[in-house]
């Protein structure tokens, strides 16, 4: 027997799959594991409605808000600024300042601008009004991945469903307390606003009613510690979550959890100003329609950064910050369907896919060896290898094995039992011609190359196609597919070829090809 460089690569190929794939093999607590999915463990099916509307009406308020950050810093006054589900409607005063205006307005994109006279209305063309709710679903999906990524569950499962729908599947979700706070953390809009407080009318708030608010261009808001306490606020923000960068659960000086959050840098500008031209008048925190505070404005606050203190708890605060830095939600979602998975049903399912998978995996051992003899034993090696591997792999990226990816193990086992079957048959075609051993076994390889790249590369390709635009399971079948590939191109490949090498000066001697390939010398 002699080393090589092929049978060196393979024991490391083997040491490192046994290493890596023990912690799901054994379920040790400590090293990286294979986290099961939805129908192998249990957990949540939800599927969201967004409710798309709204997010053109979110985006014709933000355009009134920055219109009156525009007139205010250029100190160009305008009246009768008011904007409803279609368009924003103002009077720029002097004449002369349109002109400012306009090169203002030019710069925002999908806007109609009509001019009647001094009087601008602005509204969303029916392009951009389109495009408007399509990004709301894709940012409704975007922030949901991202704040269940922070809530701690591995891999949920978060995908477009026709054009306004969202599939949620998480898996692990077992008791009722869980269920609750990953639905209200999915839900929350998490929409922060910062709202000038109208001095002069709030004191006759509690004799209002909202059409009297609107005639005044604001709106009415309740405390959120006391729905007794009501604020009058104008409508308009000054600013809003979208310029937010940062936000992080702190404590108070009496110790009680507080969001300290942090402005970009055209926020910050903004909440300067205001601050700074508002000294001894309140601005409104507020979180999703509700004042967490309305704190007395005593200087010009720069460095935009904030605080949101409320009567919340630790973990109701640090579920709060994460669905302030994952973004507000542009559209208000809603629950069309849920359903719980029970766990019954994934161990039934396991026990279902364990049986397929060992009874597949013994029958071709057993085929194997009996038909090919000891190149069928050699060709089982590279199995067990590639099947050790592929776990090591997955374990150590954390993937999510689901029912579908237990089907793509399996057929990983008959694709990679297909490569040392084409390289065994071309090498006993060989020895029938006459071929020395040597000879038989360096051409069997070189011949057989072609057929295994063609078949694997297709394949590849297919299961890459399948991960990027597939959801859910049909990703789980591309990963154990793709990474099964990769590893019986190593095993089947390197690692039954470094091996045949390393007998090659036995085999030369004994010429049992009986013995050694199941045919007659």
């Amino acid at each position: 027997m002699k080393l090589n460089y092929r049978i060196v690569i393979f024991a490391l190929a083997i040491v490192f799959g046994i290493v890596f794939s023990l912690p799901s093999l054994l379920q040790t607590q400590s090293g990286k594991k294979i986290t099961l999915g939805l129908d192998l463990q249990g957990g949540l099916h939800m599927l969201l409605g967004v409710k798309t509307q709204e997010a053109t009406k979110s985006r014709i308020k933000s355009m009134a808000a920055s219109i009156k950050h525009f007139a205010e810093r250029n100190d160009i006054l305008i009246d009768g600024l008011t904007f409803d589900d279609k368009s924003v409607t103002f009077e720029v005063l002097d004449s002369d300042e349109i002109k400012n205006f306009d090169d203002f307005l030019s710069k925002l994109e999908g806007v109609s601008v009509t001019h009647k006279g001094s009087v601008i209305t602005l509204s969303l063309t029916p392009k951009e009004i389109a495009k408007t709710k399509q990004q709301a679903v894709s940012q409704a999906i975007e922030t949901i991945r991202n704040r269940l990524a922070q809530f701690g569950l591995s891999e949920p499962i978060v995908a477009r469903q026709g054009k306004d729908k969202i599939l949620v599947e998480l898996a692990g979700i077992k008791t009722p307390q869980e269920e609750q706070r990953a639905r209200e953390l999915i839900s929350r809009a998490a929409k922060l606003e910062m709202m000038a407080v109208d001095e002069a009318r709030n004191a006759r708030v509690y004799n209002m009613s909202d059409a009297d608010a609107a005639a005044y261009g604001d709106v009415i808001l309740e405390d959120v510690k006391n729905p007794k306490i009501k604020y009058l606020v104008h409508e308009i923000p000054i600013l809003d979550g979208g310029m937010l960068t940062g936000a992080n659960v702190g404590f108070d000086q009496n110790n009680r959890p507080v969001i300290n959050f942090k402005l970009n840098a055209e926020g910050a500008d903004i909440f300067g100003d205001f601050t700074g031209k508002n000294v001894g008048k309140r601005l409104a925190v507020v979180l999703d329609g509700k004042v967490y505070s309305a704190p007395n404005i005593n200087e010009r606050i720069g460095g935009g950064s904030g605080q949101i203190s409320g009567n919340y708890t630790v973990l109701e605060a640090k579920d709060l910050a994460i669905a302030l830095r994952s973004g507000a939600l542009l559209a208000p979602i809603y629950m069309m369907e849920k359903r719980s998975v029970g766990p019954s049903l994934g161990a039934d399912s396991i026990k279902a896919s364990m049986i397929a998978l060992i009874g597949g995996f013994v029958l071709v051992i057993v085929f194997m060896m009996v038909y090919y003899r000891m190149a069928g034993v050699i060709a089982n090696i590279a199995l067990i290898a590639n099947l050790l591997i592929l776990l090591a792999v997955m374990s150590l990226f954390g993937a999510t094995l689901t029912l579908p990816g237990m089907a793509g193990i399996v057929l990983t086992v008959g694709m990679a039992v297909d490569a040392n079957v084409i390289i065994t048959e071309r090498i006993r075609e060989l020895i029938y011609e006459g071929k020395s051993m040597h000879k038989a076994i360096e051409d069997g390889y070189s011949n057989a190359m072609t057929a295994i790249l063609d078949a694997n590369i297709t394949t590849l390709i297919a299961s890459v196609v399948l991960y990027v635009y597939g959801t859910g399971a049909i990703k789980g079948f591309a990963i154990t597919m793709s990474i099964g590939i990769l590893a019986s191109m190593l095993t089947a490949i390197l690692g039954t070829h470094g091996i045949y090498q390393m007998l090659e000066p036995k085999m030369g001697k004994s010429k049992n090809y009986r013995f050694w390939f199941g045919i007659k010398g």
